[in-house]
């Protein structure tokens, strides 16, 4: 809450009022602290051993004006689409500060990855190697990969977001993974530039995170053993936050460094780390007014005009996140299901949640929505998604404009036989 506080009895975003900006903007809104995406970023950089790249994970949040923010300090960028390749360029990323992931790279993304000069492909199949290897040939050009090698770890986190697992579709398997780099070496299209990893997202514990590290590295020296030239490891992102006061808090960038540098000590590489979450989720919140308030024989409903269209990830993970008023805390409190307008059960931020007593037309912050907020929103419902909105300590700028119905109207288009 550093830089979403209460000042005479109203939440602010550094120094702006946020009820002042509802009227201003309208509801909802996403709003982000540029002081708290520095502080984050600035934080986990320094944490860091000397020269490591910090790749920020773009699909975390993909706003141009965050991504330029994130390219003034530094950063670079783990991309997972074409598109994402394409904002990243466009906020100023350096394409060798670039890392391409994902299962499912097409042709023509690969294509224009190659071309614009990116750092390195996080390889993630045998049939993506052989896919990039024909497209680099075609270029005339040997394409940098890193191989994301799967350690078969357990992150302990939430099913839908672990990644490190045999069950998993990414990564290759640990017990194909010399096979594969045996292979990479022989074609002539590929120049193996590197080892990849990734266990999960919202991991808060490092036990994880040494166990996969550890056998990834024991796996980079024999690699190295081998021949092969294993010049940069890749350890991915997950890095945890606190989306719950009242839970233990997750661990810090610093310890994450310190053990990061205890097991590279002997190890001449380039440090790759690809935060997301940890960089933007507590810089960004989520704000909405209440409609209506609903009283049923077992139920006290707070209505709220975002929907899981605005945010998702409540209905997708059961993801908790802190709700707190705009005016300031009250004496008492009243146990609310918080929900949005959207016509799905599943529509619901908040269940039996103790909350200052609220009625119709106050305004609420869900926090920690910076982060796989507005990046996942939809129109579904046929609900404009919500704006969102970029402060600077008193100055305030919308960074993406809240489409109206008309335009979703536009998006669709009749065929001949169905016109006038």
């Amino acid at each position: 809450m550093r830089y979403f506080e209460y000042r005479d009895g109203t939440l602010h975003a550094e120094e702006v009022n946020l009820a002042a900006l509802a009227q201003e903007v309208g509801t909802p809104f996403y709003c982000y602290s540029g002081a708290a995406l520095r502080h984050h970023y600035e934080t986990f950089a320094a944490a860091m051993p000397k020269g490591s790249l910090i790749a920020y994970s773009v699909k975390a949040n993909g706003n141009l004006a965050i991504l330029r923010q994130l390219a003034r300090l530094g950063c670079g960028a783990d991309i997972v689409s074409g598109g994402e390749l394409k904002k990243a360029l466009a906020a100023g990323i350096p394409p060798t500060r670039i890392v391409y992931s994902g299962v499912g790279k097409t042709v023509g993304e690969m294509t224009r990855a190659l071309t614009a000069g990116i750092l390195q492909f996080n390889v993630e199949s045998e049939a993506e190697l052989e896919a990039l290897n024909n497209v680099a040939l075609s270029l005339g050009t040997r394409a940098p990969v890193a191989i994301r090698v799967n350690p078969d770890v357990d992150a302990r986190t939430h099913a839908k977001i672990t990644t490190g697992t045999k069950q998993s579709k990414f990564g290759i398997s640990w017990n194909r993974a010399h096979q594969v780099y045996a292979r990479a070496a022989r074609l002539d299209g590929i120049r193996i530039v590197g080892i990849d990893c990734h266990i999960g997202s919202q991991i808060v514990e490092l036990a994880p995170f040494e166990a996969a590290f550890t056998r990834i590295i024991a796996l980079t020296r024999d690699l190295r053993a081998e021949g092969l030239p294993i010049t940069s490891i890749d350890f991915g992102g997950g890095l945890g936050v606190a989306y719950r006061a009242d839970n233990a808090p997750p661990a810090e960038p610093s310890a994450y460094g310190a053990m990061i540098a205890a097991l590279t000590r002997s190890l001449e590489a380039q440090l790759i780390f690809e935060p997301g979450r940890r960089l933007v989720a507590e810089a960004g919140i989520l704000v909405a007014r209440v409609i209506y308030i609903k009283e049923t024989e077992t139920k006290r409903f707070a209505i709220l005009d975002a929907g899981m269209n605005d945010l998702l990830r409540p209905a997708l993970y059961d993801a908790y996140h802190e709700i707190l008023p705009l005016n300031g805390p009250k004496a008492g409190t009243t146990v609310y299901d918080v929900v949005g307008p959207v016509c799905e059960t599943a529509d619901l931020f908040a269940h039996e949640r103790s909350l200052p007593e609220l009625k119709a037309g106050d305004l609420v912050a869900i926090l920690t929505a910076g982060a796989y907020g507005a990046v996942m929103a939809s129109s579904y419902n046929a609900r404009p998604p919500a704006a969102e909105v970029l402060v600077e300590a008193k100055d305030w700028a919308i960074i993406r404009g809240r489409a109206d119905e008309d335009a979703l109207v536009q998006q669709d288009q009749l065929p001949p036989w169905l016109e006038n």
